[in-house]
């Protein structure tokens, strides 16, 4: 599917894996609006063809909004990459005690339940483009995690949000098929994201040794690099694509 000319909305666009992604749907010639929280816009590099639209992906106004401006930009809305997530730790039992409600709920709720109101106001608007070869008019990808398939000790939470969002693509993908729309999720391993940027080298190194091949942390612009390449196959749909050097984790 070209890019060139049509709007794409990244979440979790400042930074990170949205950051790199919307750098790489800009230097192919999308009008990208990048979706963040205001702390992260504050800090975002500032980018010729990228617009920062300041929205909480679990907030239905907010992202209608978004979409809205997007949709609303001159070029048809084809992208959306849904990057945006936290993913704290916790186990379900600890000396500190249960595993705390709230904060599971906040996890599914932002990764999982944010991604699929993203996907869904998104994809309304998409239906609405004019329709391109094979009667094509978008695509969307979701970001799980190697965590959906081997979550690690104190990763109940983001295990279960990154799984559901395995589990709805190709649903997904089914249920928009009638609409022109693709459905695909990219499950990324280790990654050098902000979210390591507080730990250790020697953790880091630990981390990358435990990496089959290439014995390295990911790096975003290769997460970028693979969601472009899924945007350009129209045949690839409903489908959940590993990006992690061959790695499954251990149980810690």
């Amino acid at each position: 599917m070209q890019i060139t000319d049509t709007a794409a909305l990244v979440t979790g666009g400042a930074s990170g894996l949205g950051g790199a992604t919307a750098k790489a749907l800009a230097a192919k010639g999308a009008r990208v609006f990048a979706l963040d929280l205001a702390g992260a816009i504050a800090n975002a590099e500032q980018i010729e063809g990228i617009t920062y639209v300041e929205a909480d992906v679990t907030d239905p106004e907010q992202v209608r909004a978004a979409v809205a401006t997007a949709a609303e930009s001159g070029v048809p809305l084809r992208t959306v990459v849904n990057c945006a997530g936290i993913g704290p730790s916790a186990r379900i039992l600890s000396k500190k005690g249960p595993h705390d409600l709230a904060l599971y709920a906040k996890v599914v709720q932002i990764n999982l339940i944010g991604s699929f109101n993203v996907l869904t106001l998104a994809s309304e608007a998409i239906a609405k483009t004019e329709p391109l070869a094979d009667n094509a008019r978008g695509v969307i990808i979701n970001t799980a995690s190697v965590a959906a398939f081997d979550g690690q000790i104190g990763q109940v939470a983001y295990s279960s949000s990154k799984g559901g969002i395995v589990g709805m693509t190709l649903p997904a993908a089914r249920d928009l098929a009638s609409h022109g729309i693709r459905v695909l999720t990219i499950a990324p391993g280790i990654v050098d994201t902000p979210m390591l940027a507080t730990v250790s080298e020697e953790f880091r190194a630990s981390l990358a040794e435990g990496v089959p091949f290439p014995k390295r942390l990911a790096r975003p612009d290769e997460y970028a690099q693979l969601a472009l390449s899924l945007i350009d196959h129209d045949y690839l749909n409903g489908e959940v694509i590993r990006m992690d050097g061959s790695l499954r984790m251990a149980p810690r």
